[in-house]
């Protein structure tokens, strides 16, 4: 698959059946994000908190500081290339100084901007917190350990690794144009009493290859750390982000993350937060996952997550902990209609941007537009400009 193909799971496929008529009650005709208009889109992604069920992220009262840099020197027009991405923000900060930040499509510096898949990579974060604070025991713990409802499926033999790197061999299908598919069906589930539909519907799966053998983007699965993260730590994810990262990190704002059916948090999707924010998390990547003097992860997590843990058959790129990785050392976390959080440690280098690509995809050439703007920015900070 093609990164392109692997980003795009519908939020209307992610989200349960009740939550789904409350986010898409006041938007005319289709109810999938993926055929808004573009209006529609520009709208509905700076007020996703408005539109659905919602749980809030807490800040503090300190905030990360960003220093103002020089302005960085391009060879090309940015703001040209922010029109061809239909950016509405991009933040290129390095060496914690903004050396550029720019927003359009009626979205602004104090607005939110929902996320999509970003969203994945604070989920497996918080996994690692939770491996700091003694919640989680190893990355080699069987996941029913953590989850009992999943207990005498196949999901037996799958550890909390290869859900994070999606290796866990259970048979899956993503292609959001078949309405028989496993993420179209996913939606389709009614709640058990008691029980979280992500694990209604994961445990009744097969599998397809031996455990950890074989990479699948598998959208359910994300979700799935998703409720293992919160029946360790005994917290739902948005108060566990707000106390481990988002207070004592810095962020400037409060943020939303849109809640399923049974009251989780849609660990794979949709936290709505201000784009200094979304470049924040970068920054506390490359700061060792330190936040206010204290050590939130692992030693060493990082080098782990943000590095090729699995083979997608993409020459010079993998999957690491829910992070897409590049060779020459960067990552990034991504989501569909160009939402992204790039990181180049080497550079201390995070580049962040909001966007409304007029498809979800990168079919028109806009995905590969942003690689090599990714690339002309590190040359220049390489040339000293």
């Amino acid at each position: 698959m093609r990164p392109s193909r692997i980003f795009v799971f519908l939020v209307v496929l992610s989200l349960g059946a009740c939550d789904t008529i409350k986010l898409f009650a006041d938007l005319p005709k289709d109810k999938n994000v993926l055929f808004w208009t573009q209006d529609q889109r520009d709208n509905g992604f700076r007020a996703l908190e408005k539109l659905a069920t919602v749980r809030n992220i807490p800040a503090g009262g300190s905030i990360h500081t960003f220093e103002k840099g020089s302005p960085i020197r391009l060879d090309f027009d940015v703001n040209a290339y922010m029109e061809s991405q239909r950016n509405a923000g991009l933040l290129i900060v390095q060496d914690n100084k903004i050396r550029f930040e720019h927003y359009s499509l009626g979205y602004g510096p104090q607005g939110r901007w929902t996320s999509f898949s970003v969203a994945k990579s604070f989920t497996s974060t918080l996994v690692g917190a939770a491996m700091e604070d003694g919640y989680i025991k190893s990355l080699d713990d069987k996941v029913t350990r953590y989850i009992p409802g999943l207990r005498h499926s196949v999901y037996d033999d799958v550890t909390v690794r290869q859900l994070l790197t999606m290796t866990s061999g259970v048979r899956w299908n993503e292609d959001y144009a078949d309405p028989k598919s496993d993420v179209a069906q996913f939606a389709l589930q009614k709640p058990v009493p008691g029980e979280d539909i992500t694990v209604s519907y994961m445990k009744k799966l097969t599998r397809e290859a031996p455990v950890g053998t074989k990479w699948v983007y598998k959208t359910g699965e994300t979700n799935l750390i998703g409720v293992l993260v919160s029946s360790a730590t005994g917290t739902n994810l948005s108060d566990y982000l707000s106390e481990k990262i988002w207070k004592p990190y810095g962020m400037e704002a409060d943020a939303f993350w849109v809640l399923g059916d049974t009251g989780h948090e849609i660990s794979g999707c949709c936290i709505s937060a201000r784009l200094r924010d979304y470049a924040r998390l970068g920054q506390f990547v490359i700061d060792g996952g330190m936040a206010g003097g204290k050590r939130i992860v692992p030693d060493g997590w990082f080098a782990q997550a943000t590095t090729k843990q699995a083979d997608i058959a993409q020459p010079g790129r993998g999957y690491g902990f829910q992070w897409w990785t590049n060779d020459d050392g960067s990552f990034a976390a991504q989501g569909i209609f160009g939402q992204g959080i790039f990181v180049d440690p080497k550079r201390k280098l995070v580049i962040a941007s909001n966007g409304d690509w007029p498809k979800a995809t990168d079919d028109d050439g806009v995905g590969a537009g942003r690689e090599r703007f990714y690339k002309a920015v590190q040359a220049a900070i390489d040339a000293g400009r």
